[in-house]
């Protein structure tokens, strides 16, 4: 059958769907690797600034904690003592929660969603 301009034939619309299909893969590739080096970078930026927190946060407290409690008298030290540990424990309980949320931030969310669209878009042509 020949091809008129209103009907293209199906070779034609095999390369059309081709290179549409490739296309498509194409940029969710693209749209997959700007996700991974984004992750890359946050995932280091999260490690480094955690070690540096820990560290200077450390320090400070060690020595400040230390200045306070040999401010007071001798007999009242260890009750001082005991109330830099429970809120230093309660800073570490904060640390962690807030930990935990940047942690449950899922990776490549944009390219999962964007593969459950196309997954979407073939699955209503059935």
């Amino acid at each position: 059958m020949a091809e008129d301009n209103n009907h293209p034939g199906a070779a034609t619309l095999t390369r059309r769907i081709l290179a549409s299909g490739l296309g498509a893969l194409k940029n969710r590739g693209e749209l997959l690797q700007v996700e991974w080096q984004q992750e890359k970078a946050r995932l280091t930026e999260l490690l480094v600034l955690s070690v540096a927190l820990l560290f200077l946060g450390i320090m400070a407290m060690m020595l400040l904690t230390a200045t306070i409690i040999f401010l007071f008298p001798e007999d009242v030290r260890k009750y001082i003592a005991l109330g830099f540990t429970v809120l230093y424990l309660g800073g570490a309980v904060w640390a962690v929660m807030t930990i935990r949320s940047l942690v449950k931030k899922e990776p490549f969310s944009e390219t999962i969603e964007q593969v459950k669209k196309d997954r979407e878009c073939l699955e209503s042509f059935k």
